[in-house]
């Protein structure tokens, strides 16, 4: 499950009660609003399945702005209310290792994987050379077959997440990727999950999976014809809202579509990019008479008739057409 904020909407002139704001040098004010995102994502799959955001705005009777941290402490509440049962494993960017999140992650029983760097987790990263200076922790070493991308994964049980919080024990998973012309790709991560040679390789390619909820969720709302980021209608109190979970529930019926209709995967790959296929849909609806979205998918896959034009209009009796030079 990837968790991640996103924006999707800000103006200068629009705004409603709800609106967070951004003050500027030269005195002019910023009006936005973002959620937290949530996406189930798997490393071999383009598709993801979004589940119902949290939103980051104003709340009732508050002044200050709304964070990321207080929307995942909601969703996590309200998740568990929804699935109280389901397991997850969370995966977030390294915003998200701070000891108040871990915290609520583990009240919500839900298995972690966070993103760390070492310019935000100084005493994080002090342990894991000392671990090293020691020889304590475990390596693994291979090469991909047919790429020759050799990757090294290091990992060490029960360090503290930072030093205020000596309390907050987490695994540390380092994954450093070498390709063939000399690059050479590091993450770090955090986890509650246990570390072990057998899991590690597929740990790894989980955690990395969080790019999908911004590449194939939040990318494809704003770049391929949904546009996520168009005030189709700010209103007063909850208009935008409202507006950004239709866009939301659309988007999870096409990648439910993608993964599962292949009249819908031929249609698409008949027009090419995603915002083709959405005007020709919306071409269809506006010209002709459907009575499902079957017809449409069969349409725009094989092709279609077209009717010649027709106007609806009597003419006398012996009054030729105007275009008629017969």
């Amino acid at each position: 499950m990837a968790l991640d904020g996103v924006e999707y909407f800000r103006s200068k002139n629009v705004h409603c009660e709800h609106c967070m704001t951004r003050h500027h040098t030269d005195g002019s004010v910023s009006y936005y609003h973002q959620m937290l995102g949530a996406a189930i994502v798997h490393p071999d799959f383009s598709e993801v399945i979004p589940l119902p955001p949290e939103f980051i705005h104003c709340q009732d009777g508050q002044t200050k702005n709304d964070c990321e941290r207080n929307a995942a402490r909601r969703w996590l509440t309200r998740f568990r209310v929804d699935h109280p049962q389901l397991p997850i494993i969370v995966i977030e960017d390294g915003l998200s290792s701070n000891a108040p999140h871990v915290r609520d992650l583990r009240d919500a029983g839900c298995h972690f994987i966070l993103g760390a760097k070492d310019t935000d987790h100084a005493h994080l990263f002090e342990q894991i050379c000392q671990r090293q200076d020691t020889q304590d922790y475990e390596l693994i070493e291979e090469v991909e077959a047919g790429t020759r991308i050799s990757r090294g994964y290091l990992f060490i049980e029960s360090l503290s997440l930072n030093e205020s919080n000596e309390d907050v024990k987490v695994n540390v998973l380092q994954c450093l990727e070498t390709h063939p012309d000399g690059s050479v790709h590091p993450w770090t991560w955090v986890t509650d999950l246990e570390l072990t040679a057998l899991n590690v390789r597929e740990l790894s390619r989980g955690a990395r999976a969080r790019w999908r909820i911004e590449n194939e969720t939040f990318n494809t709302l704003k770049n391929q014809g949904d546009h996520l980021e168009h005030n189709f209608g700010h209103g007063e109190k909850n208009l935008s809202v409202v507006l950004a979970l239709l866009m939301l529930g659309a988007f999870l019926i096409d990648q439910v579509q993608q993964k599962r209709n292949p009249l819908f995967i031929a249609a698409w790959q008949k027009k090419g990019p995603k915002c083709a296929l959405w005007e020709e849909m919306r071409h269809l609806f506006a010209t002709f008479e459907v009575s499902s979205m079957c017809e449409v998918y069969e349409a725009i896959a094989h092709g279609f008739q077209r009717p010649s034009l027709k106007a609806l209009i009597k003419r006398p009796p012996g009054k030729a057409s105007p275009d008629d030079t017969s």
